[in-house]
Formats: structure tokens, sequence, C-alpha cells
């Protein structure tokens, strides 16, 4: 067992070449679309933080790579994610396809918006 991680650059070196280059854009992607987003590492993987809260994580696997959580309620975002879709809130992408990037900043986009209401939503009731 490897041991934990203490920064996203250490998370992704503890990869094959080819899966740090994955690994890399969604990092690339999510800190281009959430600047203002600070790198973490919680749970063991990679994740950005936004408003004390978790923005998105997204982690390496032996086939894939993943992203989470994912956006819910909206139909046709729903559709669109239908084809990566494994799982309650969890995207996965093979490590052997493109990687749909305008659909990571889609996702990114609506979680921004989506912690910015809990954030607002916490204020209220405090």
């Amino acid at each position: 067992m490897l041991p934990k991680p203490k920064n996203i650059d250490q998370y992704i070196k503890s990869f094959p070449a080819g899966t740090q280059k994955i690994l890399q854009q969604i990092r690339a992607a999510v800190k281009n679309t959430a600047p203002a987003a600070e790198e973490v590492i919680s749970y063991s993987v990679a994740a950005f933080k936004l408003n004390n809260r978790i923005l998105v994580y997204f982690a390496g696997w032996k086939e894939h790579v993943s992203m989470y959580p994912v956006p819910r309620g909206n139909q046709v975002f729903q559709k669109e994610i239908s084809d990566y879709q494994t799982g309650k809130g969890t995207l996965q992408f093979p490590l052997g396809k493109p990687l749909p990037l305008k659909l990571i900043i889609k996702i990114v986009k609506l979680r921004i918006k989506e912690n910015a209401k809990r954030s607002k939503a916490k204020e209220i009731i405090m």
C-alpha cells in the first residue's frame, strides 16, 4: 500500500504516464474554470475545495479516471453524461478514449453553482 499523498502533485505522480497526463488535463480544466478553488487531498484522492466545501474529486484507476460528485436534477445534463455514468454521482472516463473536457468544464460550472447555493443556505440558517 502506498503512503497517502500530501498534495495533488504526489497523487498524480503515483500513476503511469498516460494516466498522469489525463489527470493533469482534468486538474487544468478545474483550475481554469474555478481559479479560486483550493487543491486538496481528501479520502486519499485529488480534490478541489471552494467556499470550504468540496467542489469535485478526481481519481485515477487501472482502466479509467473518475470524477465526482456529478450534479443532479437537470434532464438534459443527465442525458449528456449517460455514456459515462457508472454509479451514483460518479463518472468514469476510460483511459483509451478522448477525455470529454467540455463536459468536465460544464460539471465544474454546475458544481460551482450548487456549492454557492449550499453556502448561502448555510448562512441563512446561521
